[in-house]
């Protein structure tokens, strides 16, 4: 079992990915592959993102990073991916993204609540859980560009990362489950965007794949 540490440094390296996306609503689907290498975040690109996010996501509430070593206990990704799809298409992409854990944020009573999760991505966090749920930060967004922001759970027992992003359009839920230490499952479901105060339900692309951790070259 991996800690919320071990894990994010047990994910570091050069990946090759095998998925296939079923777009829902229009009864097709595609397969692509990506390889992408995944580097911890410096402490420097650890501090540009939470400057961002104190005026935009984090905005009214406090941030208890009171020193170097609390802040270290927020691990993050820097990844840079090339995918190319079954009909040629050719996308590339470089992205860092911060997990800032609920335990390091106080958030006021009197604060506007957070837009509600899909029913597939709501756990329940029981007394002493080791259950790891918090604030999911990134420069850039998949769907939209700019910096983007969600919620993560990591569950220990399942050494898996889920992280649940809202666009202005949809709301993407993206799962992580290291069951090897290289070798990851990796699922995808993307909702509508319902309106305010409503729980996503209408899902529109649901992806499935195999990623594969590579021996690094000498």
């Amino acid at each position: 079992m991996l800690s919320f540490q071990d894990f994010f440094t047990d994910c570091t390296g050069l990946w090759r990915s095998d998925r296939i996306y079923h777009f829902i609503l229009k009864n097709e689907s595609e397969r692509s592959h990506t390889e992408f290498r995944v580097s911890a975040l410096e402490f420097a690109k650890k501090q540009q993102i939470l400057a961002v996010a104190a005026v935009g996501t984090l905005t009214g509430m406090t941030l208890n990073l009171t020193d170097d070593a609390t802040r270290h206990r927020c691990p993050g990704f820097a990844i840079a991916f090339d995918t190319e799809s079954e009909t040629g298409e050719k996308v590339s992409m470089s992205l860092q993204a911060l997990f800032v854990p609920d335990a390091y944020v106080t958030r006021p009573d009197n604060l506007a609540p957070a837009p509600r999760l899909p029913i597939a991505a709501q756990v329940e966090a029981l007394p002493q859980s080791d259950l790891v749920q918090g604030f999911y930060l990134r420069d850039e967004g998949y769907s939209e560009t700019g910096a983007i922001a969600g919620r993560f759970t990591y569950q220990p027992t399942r050494q898996t990362l889920e992280m649940t992003t809202f666009y202005s359009r949809s709301v993407a839920v993206d799962q992580m489950r290291l069951v090897a230490p290289n070798l990851r499952m990796r699922t995808i479901v993307t909702y509508q965007r319902p309106a305010a105060d409503q729980v996503p339900t209408v899902i529109n692309l649901m992806g499935f794949g195999v990623e594969r951790k590579q021996p690094e070259a000498i």
